[in-house]
């Protein structure tokens, strides 16, 4: 086993598998002698719902996926060329195709047990139109080992208005420059929004693993405390049970004695009696 496998299996779980799982396979990369895979195993993080959501897009929807990618090939690729049509046309398949995997990937994670909020789908839309418009993050994606979701602050791709040739030279260097300006900060206000949100998650999550974690130790000590407590008091209750039957015994064996004591002592006053008799004659009879 190497790192990239250990993150393939580990990826592929919950969240709530990841930790458990991630310690275990460092602890038997340690236990096979390779220190330094197990620390790169410990250094994976777990994923939140949102990421590990989009990351079994590439397992359970890799066709998807890899159609949605292309769109966000070809759209760079028309964005370069100014290629209007291309991207009036590229424009409309990014949003069906967006639209679609959003839905997939909704719809697992409801089957899975964990629904996506309103604020995790548009976590999920954020971090599918990074991977369209930001080649990297495209490679993020299809690996499917997100830790967390993914947002693009730059300039993405956006169709370009072509003007008639009698008013290009009135019109302005970039059409709608102003919306999409507008529509790029109302973005990056939302993603900061949702930035500043999932940080204040990570830390009340991060604070509630702590504690979890102390508390899985004083459950661990507890639990030693009290078999070994149990193991004390089924010892005694043994005892007791082995004292008991020995006092049993030892009663039955008293009231034995007492009996044949008794029966002992009237034999030996009738045999003394029967002597004093015996005496009593041979003394008459001599004198």
């Amino acid at each position: 086993m190497d790192l990239d496998e250990a993150a393939g299996r580990l990826y592929g779980l919950t969240p709530d598998e990841f930790t458990a799982a991630r310690d275990a396979l460092a602890k038997e990369a340690k236990a096979a002698g390779d220190a330094a895979l197990a620390k790169g195993i410990r250094a994976l993080r777990r994923p939140t719902v949102v990421a590990w959501a989009v990351n079994q897009a590439s397992r359970r929807h890799a066709e998807e996926l890899d159609a949605l990618l292309d769109v966000g090939r070809r759209l760079r690729a028309a964005w370069q060329t100014q290629d209007a049509d291309a991207l009036a046309e590229l424009g409309r398949e990014r949003s069906a195709a967006t639209a679609r995997l959003t839905r997939a990937v909704r719809d697992d994670a409801e089957a899975d047990g964990r629904p996506l909020s309103s604020s995790g789908e548009v976590e999920v839309e954020q971090t599918l139109d990074a991977a369209v418009v930001d080649e990297d993050a495209a490679g993020q994606v299809r690996e499917g080992r997100l830790v967390r979701p993914l947002s693009y602050s730059g300039f993405a791709p956006a169709p370009v208005v072509r003007e008639p040739r009698e008013r290009r030279t009135a019109a302005p260097a970039h059409p709608g420059k102003e919306d999409r300006e507008a529509a790029a900060a109302e973005r990056e206000r939302r993603a900061a929004e949702l930035e500043r949100a999932l940080e204040e998650a990570e830390r009340a999550a991060a604070e509630a693993e702590e504690a979890r974690t102390a508390w899985e130790a004083e459950l661990a000590d507890a639990a030693r405390e009290h078999d070994g407590r149990s193991a004390k008091v089924r010892e005694l209750s043994d005892a007791l049970a082995a004292a008991k039957e020995e006092l049993a015994t030892a009663g039955h064996r008293l009231e034995v004695a007492r009996r044949e004591e008794a029966a002992a002592g009237r034999t030996a006053r009738s045999a003394r009696a029967r002597a004093d008799r015996a005496a009593q004659a041979l003394h008459d009879a001599r004198s």
